[in-house]
């Protein structure tokens, strides 16, 4: 399965166009709106969220409610659009713009002045539109079609937000991924604590009075994945290793780590390693998950325990200090909408760019023209690996 997405953040619409889906998924517009909707959501959101309501358009690969294993087209309008008919005209009216709105004071810690070197624009605004994470929209629509394929395989994901700029959330033991999406559900800060729900409000209120923005650790985890996803025969096909790279590539993502992750440095190989335990009705098992459902670079079948830490967010409205690229001189950088956090949409992004690469490779494992048969080829595999 693969995909693209298309468009710019104050642009007419996004696009993206998915092809690999099997045929008879059940998919409506509905399903993936859903999705377009957490994405929106969070305590902390700022003007634009309010301005888009964001409804996708399936223009191709599905009829009568399922996928026909064509390319599924996939689009969402900007409604934010109209207000930039001019300064976002396909058209060339440089000379009637007069240089209105131009960007040439690159925000620190975006893409705007290294995105203008590389691509020699003068107006900065080519790059801010394209790496905004407006982007995400389109990642969480694919996600969207994605969970669906992996509900239908009887494996679930959720995710929830470990970090809040620094305040640590105290997480229950034993939760269910269930119990977790339950939970997310029911809080604006997507924690699944709600003893901490006030006080994490209260601190992302004061950091927008600040006029500053604060990141943060989230942490996805899927239940029900077949052993053996991935290979340790060559790098590039480790399963652990695709889900590290479509993590960090979620705008402002730095980081990634399963299980301990890096506190597995911290401790001897007696207090890392997972114990495997047999038993005639779940076959095998580990008696701990330290290593996040991974064993080299394949699903070893418990469940995938998968962590991204994002940088605050770059644009803030007291702003930092950098330089007019016409004039080389100090000047404060460019403010443009923004938010104090975005962590439980940053949550949201992560879980579908996760079920994404996983969907991808139930695909290449099984064989998958169709819902049918991939049903099947997955429901043989998960007797052999009881009966192994």
């Amino acid at each position: 399965m693969r995909y693209l997405t298309a468009g710019e953040s104050h642009g007419p619409r996004l696009t993206a166009i998915i092809e690999g889906v099997p045929a008879g998924l059940g998919l409506t517009a509905a399903a993936i709106n859903e999705d377009l909707k957490r994405r929106q959501g969070g305590y902390g959101r700022g003007a634009r969220m309010q301005i888009e309501t964001d409804q996708v358009e399936i223009t191709s690969g599905v009829r009568h409610g399922k996928t026909t294993g064509a390319p599924i087209t996939l689009h969402v309008i900007n409604k934010d659009h109209q207000k930039w008919l001019d300064i976002m005209a396909v058209e060339d009216i440089e000379a009637q713009l007069k240089g209105k709105r131009r960007i040439k004071h690159p925000r620190p810690g975006h893409a705007d002045l290294v995105g203008g070197i590389k691509y020699r624009f003068a107006d900065l605004r080519n790059s801010l539109e394209r790496s905004s994470a407006r982007e995400t929209t389109m990642r969480v629509a694919i996600g969207a079609v994605a969970k669906r394929l992996l509900a239908e395989l009887d494996i679930q994901i959720a995710n929830h937000v470990l970090v809040f700029g620094g305040k640590e959330i105290e997480i229950p033991d034993g939760l269910t991924v269930e119990e977790i999406q339950t939970r997310v559900s029911q809080s604006e800060v997507a924690i699944v604590n709600p003893a901490h729900e006030e006080e994490i409000k209260a601190y992302i209120d004061q950091v927008k009075r600040d006029g500053d923005t604060i990141g943060g650790v989230v942490e996805t985890i899927v239940g029900g994945v077949p052993v053996g996803l991935g290979s340790y025969v060559q790098w590039d096909r480790k399963l652990d290793a695709k889900l590290a790279q479509a993590v960090v590539s979620i705008n402002a993502f730095k980081g990634v780590e399963f299980g301990l992750g890096f506190q597995a440095g911290y401790r001897k190989g007696s207090q890392v390693m997972d114990e495997i335990i047999w038993s005639k009705e779940t076959g095998y098992r580990r008696s701990s998950n330290n290593l996040g459902g991974f064993e080299g670079g394949m699903t070893n079948g418990e469940p995938i325990v998968i962590r991204g830490v994002m940088k605050p967010i770059p644009t803030l409205y007291k702003p930092l200090m950098s330089v007019d690229i016409d004039t080389h001189k100090p000047y404060k950088a460019t403010v443009e909408r923004s938010d104090p956090t975005a962590l439980p949409a940053a949550g949201v992004v992560m879980e579908a760019v996760v079920a994404t690469v996983l969907a991808d490779e139930i695909i290449e494992k099984f064989s998958a023209d169709n819902m049918e048969e991939l049903r099947e080829a997955v429901a043989q595999h998960r007797r052999f690996v009881k009966e192994f």
